[in-house]
């Protein structure tokens, strides 16, 4: 890390678009301000769990707002999230667990490609509408990140190993602690303090409390 840098780490899971907004614009951010992003891979579904917090389509109302809001967004921020009214049903269907267990497993064994291959999954669970718990999908994912196939079936074996799980279980457990029930879940840390910010739509006051 640069001297006097503010680290700034994003908790997230791409099974949110939201998240997938906020990861877009820090990744742009991050070599204009002066900060550290550091990127951890979390379980939403454990964040939920934990604080007892619901998934805000559940709310009709609310999810027809969603449908307007994450439109315009991706518009704006030139993201290509593609959202209908059925991917509310397929997100409550769909475990993200494996697809983090395999984002943080590369993060624990090649860090350089978090960025990139968190992307990847993104792109195939949001624009192309993807089963990335599939094995193959997975694998297709770490390849397009520039994973060499040897790396990457490496990296699937390790899903299932005990480093992998506390490892994402301990990143959950620290966004909670932080203050987190949701995603994305970017932590400031300004003078010893952390600064938790929630949702894509409050960078413009990290901005301020980093001073930028």
């Amino acid at each position: 890390a640069g001297m006097g840098r503010t680290v700034v780490e994003l908790f997230y899971d791409v099974v949110s678009p939201y998240a997938w907004l906020g990861f877009e614009v820090l990744c742009r951010y991050q070599h204009i301000w002066n900060i550290d992003l550091r990127f951890r891979p979390a379980f939403l579904g454990g964040i939920m769990q934990a604080t007892g917090n619901k998934p805000p389509a559940m709310l009709p109302k609310r999810a027809e707002y969603i449908l307007k809001d994450v439109k315009r967004m991706s518009k704006y921020y030139q993201v290509p999230i593609q959202m209908a009214k059925a991917d509310f049903q397929r997100v409550l269907g769909t475990a993200t667990l494996g697809a983090m267990r395999f984002i943080t497993a590369i993060d624990m064994t090649q860090p350089q490609y978090v960025e990139p291959l968190s992307r990847e999954f993104w792109m195939r669970f949001w624009s192309q509408h993807e089963d990335i718990s599939q094995p193959e999908n997975m694998l297709a994912a770490a390849g397009q990140a520039g994973l060499s196939s040897d790396v990457a079936q490496k990296v699937l074996e390790m899903i299932s190993s005990p480093a992998v799980k506390n490892r994402l279980k301990e990143t959950t457990e620290e966004a909670i602690k932080y203050g987190a029930f949701g995603m994305p879940a970017v932590v400031a840390h300004v003078n010893g303090e952390p600064h938790l910010f929630f949702g894509s739509d409050r960078l413009e006051l990290l901005a301020s409390v980093i001073g930028e």
